[in-house]
């Protein structure tokens, strides 16, 4: 690979600073004594137009006028100069620039038509922007410190990236205060070009880049940014604070979902989603990347407490039980070892008090003791200067411990004098240490959630979820336009279950009544006894209208509910409009439980499924957990269980246990319709009941909004779902039926397979390297796709019922966003038959539907059955600007 695109932001070999100065205390001067007492590893230029020399260096009137190439553009100029100063960099061929001007407000027409012109004049040649109203960036290492920030930041393995200036220094000031070393700093400010997204590219290929901290106060492209996340996250922990945790929720006057489901509801399940972690606080945002970036790993959420003091073994567990740590359930084995071990009046279970004058030798047994147990993934150990007890030898008994063991073992020294020097035991043998139980609690709960979300991440929902009977889409498409097309937003009763129907959701059968007669007819052709329920787009809540009745047995009892339903609905609601009665079978559920599915849509991340307790009460019980879709098998069952209703699932009492594949199958389904039907904006089905025969829609409710589709099919989702599209059945050649699908996790051990049968010539002109086989890191690569950013298509063939795969064609986006770049390898034994011309070709459609206008390739110069064939293919084919060994191969699409 060669160097990044934003190589020239994040690592400059030479930089300018545009309106340098003497001025003590100005932008200009505060920035170059910056870069200067940094030391910067690179060519350093000093612009200004009124100056001979600044600082001692000779001073540039224009950038324009140095003869060198120039890499970054540190803009510390007033704002009315900024649209000149960024043509004068976009002429002269700067690559990126840093917009540190002051004065520049966001609500003055003339200052946003300023940054637009600038803006316009960098898009144009091709220079990248980060800013403006930032503080700058920082890489110590290389001794970048463009910013306005004068403090001394060492060099560490911690990157930050923040959307807020005041925080961001306040993260240094600490930093720099607890010696924490940093790898970069990028205040993004108000990002008018350069974004999270393209940051964390650039992160998370950087080698000086071990972990990524993040402060987000807002979000301007989901997808982006979490097709970015996802792919930092693989490599290497991400850390993020959200501001406005506790902001508006987003109210909607139409379902539960609506009502129950806000923007930080959206956030969490992003960052689940993203293989990230969230913590609440900056100390915690430190606390939880030392204890990342230490390879610590956890294999479960049971943590056990060895403590010399019962009150801070009690403090441990209250906190434990906040976060719902699950405190370790010591084996026999484990309880005998310490009943021998320790003395009479230990406490016998976890948390293992081991009496307040414990010395080194007992710390150590009973740490010993429960590391070993199976049933323990971490353990916390917790020191308390007392009587007879030695901080410092304990110290060091841990640090032997922590080598011998891979568990987590977190350091709680409490106190301040006493344990001063044990504390520089863990330091100089970097052990995890805190000075309270609360908080290495906390720390723990990020370890666990941490390999709890990269489970989440690895999750890449295959083909639609119901295989065996394909959703009736076209049929769901056409009930939605009908009612956008007559001017409503709100499906009827009915409607609203017909188009569950379509996705093969289970529901009762409704019918709409518009008359005491019809709503009998339509009783006795369904059957007695029924339900009647109130029709009105109007109206969420029908049961507090008096919108329901249940139980009806005759056609006599039919028409007086018709009647009361309708003149109690006029009475409490005059305001609604009223299209009549949904007439239903009565469900009969001895055992039934009530839940509910729902979507709402947020503003940044779109469509969100919620799950939990059902029924009138649904608000107040607030039981529900929100996932962003696609799911699959895995994240659908860990959306049940993250509920409290899901313990009602099991069997207790008398009541059999509810089949949970059924629950899924609803979760599934339901994905299914948000990623086919981008025009749902919001959806309840409440109640569904769930009970020992499956799950059942009783009730629905759904609003829709015209959406004009950006982005390709699935613009409207946050994580693009599989491409089921871009299935198809072909022929080879010779008449072999071969069958082109875009690749998935599973096809990983079949990937291997193929790469594996590849002559030493193929794989070599694929991955320019003679390996055998796939490195784990690369087969995890290749296989779990981002589909956001990245297609991968293989075409397979089927011998003995079992299917073969005989070529693999691929692209992945450039960041432009125009242009993207693609691979292709076919089978030795299957070149010649037109299996590459069939992948390329899908492979084109692709790229077309991604609203890419060009593909590009490397092909090496000696390749010369892929050369004609991409030329065949309508590529044309150029020299390689920096290896004669290669050939450019380009395609507009």
């Amino acid at each position: 690979m060669g160097p990044h695109y934003l190589s020239s932001l994040f690592a400059p070999r030479s930089v300018a600073v545009i309106g340098a100065s003497e001025r003590p205390g100005s932008l200009g001067d505060v920035v170059l004594r910056n870069l200067l007492s940094a030391r910067f590893k690179g060519d350093l230029y000093a612009v200004n137009k009124r100056h001979k020399t600044v600082h001692g260096l000779p001073v540039f009137h224009r950038v324009g006028e140095i003869k060198t190439d120039v890499d970054l553009a540190v803009i510390a100029t007033p704002a009315a100069a900024l649209p000149e100063v960024v043509a004068d960099c976009a002429k002269k061929g700067v690559k990126a620039a840093v917009i540190l001007s002051q004065g520049l407000n966001l609500t003055d027409p003339l200052h946003v038509k300023g940054l637009n012109d600038a803006r316009q004049h960098a898009r144009i040649h091709g220079l990248r922007l980060l800013g403006p109203n930032l503080f700058g960036i920082m890489r110590p290492e290389l001794g970048l410190n463009a910013s306005d920030y004068s403090g001394q930041i060492k060099p560490g393995n911690l990157a930050l990236v923040s959307q807020s200036t005041a925080l961001s220094t306040a993260i240094l000031d600490w930093a720099e205060s607890n010696g924490v070393g940093l790898s970069s700093v990028v205040s993004l400010g108000a990002t008018v070009d350069v974004d999270f997204g393209e940051t964390l590219d650039f992160l998370v290929n950087d080698h000086q880049t071990q972990a990524i901290l993040l402060y987000i106060e807002g979000i301007r492209d989901a997808r982006i940014f979490m097709s970015a996340m996802r792919a930092a996250a693989r490599s290497k922990p991400v850390i993020a604070i959200k501001a406005g945790r506790n902001g508006m929720v987003l109210q909607s006057p139409y379902t539960h979902s609506g009502a129950m489901v806000g923007s930080d509801d959206a956030f969490e399940a992003c960052i689940r989603r993203a293989g990230a972690v969230r913590v609440r606080s900056v100390a915690d945002l430190f606390a939880a990347a030392r204890v990342l970036t230490s390879n610590y790993r956890v294999a479960g959420p049971r943590l056990a407490v060895v403590t010399n003091g019962a009150g801070p073994g009690v403090m441990a567990a209250d906190r434990m039980a906040d976060l719902q740590v699950r405190v370790a359930k010591l084996s026999a084995e484990t309880i005998t070892t310490l009943d021998q071990a320790l003395p009479p009046a230990w406490s016998g279970s976890n948390p293992v008090d081991i009496i307040g004058d414990a010395p080194p030798e007992r710390f150590e047994v009973a740490t010993r003791a429960c590391l070993k147990d199976p049933g323990v993934d971490a353990v916390m150990v917790i020191f308390t200067p007392q009587i007879h007890t030695d901080a410092v030898a304990t110290a060091q008994l841990m640090v032997k411990l922590r080598k011998e063991f891979s568990k987590p073992l977190l350091m709680v020294w409490m106190g301040e004098a006493k344990v001063h020097a044990a504390r520089q035991v863990f330091v100089d043998n970097r052990l995890a240490h805190y000075r309270t139980p609360e908080n290495a609690v906390e720390v723990f709960f990020a370890l666990a959630v941490y390999q709890r979300n990269q489970k989440l991440l690895m999750q890449v929902p295959g083909p639609l979820a119901h295989r065996e009977a394909p959703p009736r889409i076209a049929e769901a498409k056409a009930l939605i336009e009908s009612a956008l097309s007559a001017g409503r937003r709100v499906l009827q009763g009915h409607e609203a279950l017909q188009l569950l129907s379509y996705f093969h959701v289970p529901i009762a059968a409704c019918k709409p009544a518009t008359s005491q007669d019809a709503a009998v007819a339509v009783a006795e052709r369904i059957g007695y006894p029924v339900a009647m329920k109130i029709n009105s787009i109007d109206i969420t809540y029908k049961t507090d209208v008096g919108g329901v009745v249940l139980g009806l047995k005759n056609a006599d009892a039919v028409r007086d509910a018709f009647q009361q339903i309708m003149e109690g609905t006029r009475l409490r609601r005059p305001d609604a409009s009223i299209q009549g009665v949904s007439i239903q079978p009565m469900v009969k559920s001895r055992f039934g439980r009530e839940l509910m599915v729902g979507v709402t849509h947020d503003a940044v991340f779109g469509p969100l499924i919620a799950f939990g307790s059902g029924g009138i009460t649904v608000e107040i019980v607030s039981d529900r957990m929100v996932a962003l879709p696609p799911l699959n098998d895995f994240l659908a069952a860990k959306m049940i269980k993250s509920t409290r209703v899901s313990k009602l699932l099991g069997e207790f009492r008398n009541y059999p246990p509810v089949p949970l594949d059924a629950v899924k199958a609803v979760l599934l389904r339901v994905s299914e319709m948000v990623c086919e039907l981008p025009a749902i904006r919001e959806m309840d089905i409440n109640p569904l009941i769930a009970d020992e025969n499956g799950a059942i829609a009783l009730d629905a409710r759904i609003v829709l909004a015209p959406f004009t589709t950006q982005g390709g099919q699935y613009g409207h989702m946050a994580i693009h779902p599989y491409p089921t599209h871009l299935s198809k059945d072909a022929t080879a050649k010779d008449g072999t039926p071969v069958h082109i699908r875009a690749m998935r996790p599973e096809d990983a051990e079949m990937q291997q397979v193929f790469v594996r049968a590849l002559s030493e010539e193929s794989r070599y002109n694929r991955f320019m390297n003679t390996m055998k086989q796939l490195p784990d890191s690369l087969l995890v690569r290749l296989t779990q796709l981002d589909y956001a950013r990245e297609i991968a298509l293989i075409a397979l063939i089927d011998r003995d019922g079992a299917e073969r795969q005989i070529g693999v064609s691929r692209f992945s986006a450039n960041p432009d966003g125009e242009s993207c770049e693609f691979a292709l390898v076919v089978a030795d034994d299957w070149q010649g038959k037109g299996v590459g011309t069939l992948l390329m070709e899908q492979l084109f459609d692709a790229a077309r539907d991604k609203g890419f206008k060009l593909m590009v390739g490397e092909i090496f110069a000696a390749n010369g059955n892929m050369l004609k064939l991409m030329e065949k293919l309508g590529f044309e084919i150029q020299p390689h600007r920096e290896d004669n060994t290669l050939k450019l191969a380009i395609k507009f699409l």
